[in-house]
């Protein structure tokens, strides 16, 4: 496979969906078996309602899991999953993804995306766990925790906002520019995380995600909508929704049921290369990490 997966064609996508369908599966099993709580969000979540299964031009897999449940699923992947098959990704001291979320990982499968071709990480297929944290009813105490919301994301992806106005960029960039040192940047990061994440859910009664993007960090969700899961039919298999699904995505998408246009019914990720069969590793200088040679 060649350059030609800088486009997605019908075959392709339904092959990419069904591997991630095949990780999702493993990462089910693994929550059950450690009794970790986690439901379909966005995509996937109207995708269940709507399709029944994946949409048919979605190319990835989202879910959300309480913080508590997050922070837990990061502790125990390397002592209980199968980490030469999977792994479980996150920004730390020691690892830079320039991602501001958990990724799990199929690492005998190759996809890279641009955005993170020059970086020595595991490039495989992956799905996207996103934290839920507790949101305070106090006006001033919500507005701090979008600040350190936002600061999280900046130093922790390391990347300047594209698509939040020239403002936003000029502001991102100057604030990574006062902080060259990637140790102070972790210093940083941590820190806004640590403050961000503070509000315990059984405290608050609301819930807000704060790593999917300025946008989704101003939604506010009554956390009965995420007291549990509700389990419906996708691609043939129960997998779990928020018991407030339907509230959930009015919130955040509005008219769920309604097809967008024919023009926004396309693939979202730019994908510089994409081979199922293969494991990233055989790729390495040739489609990531090229140094000289880009």
């Amino acid at each position: 496979m060649g350059n030609e997966n800088n486009f997605l064609t019908d075959e392709k996508l339904r092959a990419l969906q069904l591997k991630g369908l095949e990780i999702l599966k493993y990462f089910k099993s693994f929550c059950d078996e450690n009794g970790l709580l986690f439901y379909f969000c966005g995509g996937c979540c109207i995708g269940t309602l709507r399709h029944k299964g994946f949409i048919p031009w979605d190319d990835d897999i989202d879910v959300f899991m309480p913080r508590d449940d997050y922070e837990k699923l990061y502790r125990i992947w390397n002592k209980k999953a199968d980490t030469k098959k999977y792994s479980c990704l996150r920004a730390s001291k020691d690892k830079f993804i320039r991602q501001i979320f958990i990724t799990i990982c199929d690492n005998d499968t190759t996809m890279i995306k641009p955005p993170l071709s020059d970086l020595d990480i595991e490039h495989g297929v992956t799905i996207d766990v996103f934290p839920l944290d507790g949101c305070p009813s106090n006006k001033i105490a919500r507005k701090l925790q979008k600040f350190w919301a936002l600061i999280y994301s900046l130093y922790a992806a390391q990347i300047v906002p594209e698509n939040h106005g020239s403002i936003v960029k000029f502001v991102g960039k100057a604030m990574l520019n006062l902080v060259p040192s990637k140790k102070m940047r972790y210093k940083i990061w941590k820190f806004a995380e640590k403050k961000m994440s503070m509000y315990n859910i059984s405290q608050c009664e609301y819930i807000t995600e704060l790593c999917a993007g300025p946008g989704y960090m101003q939604n506010e969700y009554p956390k009965e909508i995420f007291a549990s899961a509700v389990y419906k039919n996708f691609e043939g298999y129960e997998m779990p929704l928020p018991i407030g699904y339907d509230e959930y995505l009015k919130i955040a998408f509005g008219d769920y049921m309604k097809l967008p246009p024919k023009e926004k019914q396309v693939a979202h990720h730019d994908i510089k290369f994409l081979d199922l069969n293969n494991s990233y590793k055989k790729y390495k200088g040739i489609y990531y990490c090229l140094g000289d040679k880009k």
